[in-house]
């Protein structure tokens, strides 16, 4: 599964939509490939629609968005239609969440999140081709999808469909991906040898299934990086890096990855002092030994090779995790992209 070309990719929150085509034109000035959308408040594809205008060319995707609270027809005209704004440049990167927000918060159904989320690929495909033929047709465990009228169809476009990526972190997961997905979103917490534990193998047992080689998924990795020339620099960047990691090393779901890498409990004295609402507390158990493992640290000069080195040949995309940090390190990051992707 070795990876020739590795694009770079920057990832933002979505912004007022005021602002996103700034950050979009900024983004393909720089020198990305392209920019990844989460979805927190703000919906991500609002933000990837505006892009899309605003820097033609640039490509986009969402990192994830939320798959329940939307019928896999909704979510697939509104890849489609940002694939056809785009060109063909859209990837549509969908993710379960956790039960909390899309019970509580979203308000729809939680169970069995892996086989409903499987099922949900293959609607959201056959939604792509009934676009094209005019007939949909899929029945699966939880979606049944058999109608469609020319009026409620967006018609067919002039560009493939649009590659349908899942945030993947465990196991079944990653076989999931691998037999249904085109790509995999990798968790921030996706160091080298999760990568190679996990990640390769399982999607590789994926693409078996479904009579595919695994090259031909994309492998989407986050990374977080600790860049500057100075001692001073790389010091404030491993404090924000800490605290990153604290957040996402304190849900149970991934502490399996942190005992794998030699930090056993990590996740089990995070949550102590979360539930104790001290946050300080909590960026302090992530040791320099953590940042060593988890995160990237380097001058400007050594910071692609030091990426390639770690995740070429697993990774067809980086996502930089904070390089929209301020104007002058957006423009350094933009020239490191640029060195990993000629490479």
């Amino acid at each position: 599964m070795y990876r020739s070309t590795v694009h770079v990719d920057v990832m933002t929150v979505p912004l007022p939509l005021a602002l996103i085509g700034d950050t979009a034109r900024r983004t393909q000035a720089a020198g990305f490939s392209g920019l990844l959308l989460t979805e927190t408040g703000r919906t991500a594809y609002l933000n990837a629609a505006v892009a899309a205008q605003a820097a033609p060319g640039l490509e986009l995707s969402t990192g994830v968005a939320v798959a329940f609270p939307r019928s896999p027809f909704v979510t697939a005209a509104t890849a489609w239609e940002l694939q056809e704004a785009t060109n063909g440049k859209f990837r549509l990167g969908l993710g379960t969440q956790v039960r909390t927000h899309v019970v509580r918060r979203y308000g729809v159904q939680f169970e069995r999140p892996g086989p409903r989320l499987h099922d949900y690929v293959h609607a959201v495909k056959a939604c792509f081709a009934a676009f094209r033929t005019g007939t949909l047709d899929h029945h699966g465990e939880f979606y049944d999808l058999d109608f469609i009228t020319p009026q409620w169809s967006p018609g067919s476009i002039d560009a493939p469909d649009p590659k349908v990526d899942i945030a993947a972190v465990n196991p079944w997961m990653l076989r999931m991906a691998g037999e249904v997905a085109d790509g995999v979103h990798v968790h921030p917490l996706g160091e080298p040898g999760y990568l190679a534990r996990h990640v390769v193998p399982n999607i590789a047992a994926g693409a078996q299934k479904s009579n595919r080689s695994p090259s031909d998924l994309a492998v989407i990795v986050p990374v977080m990086t600790i860049v500057g020339d100075t001692d001073e620099e790389r010091h404030n960047e491993r404090e924000l890096a800490r605290a990153s990691m604290s957040f996402y090393a304190s849900t149970p779901n991934y502490s399996f990855i942190l005992d794998e890498a030699g930090f056993e409990g990590t996740t089990a004295r995070l949550r102590e002092k979360q539930k104790a609402g001290d946050f300080k507390g909590m960026a302090a158990q992530i040791t320099d030994d953590h940042l060593a493992v988890f995160a990237t640290e380097s001058t400007w000069d050594g910071l692609a090779d030091a990426l390639v080195a770690k995740y070429a040949g697993v990774a067809t995309r980086i996502v930089l995790y904070n390089a929209l940090a301020d104007a002058e390190r957006f423009e350094r990051y933009g020239e490191v992209a640029q060195r990993i992707s000629a490479s």
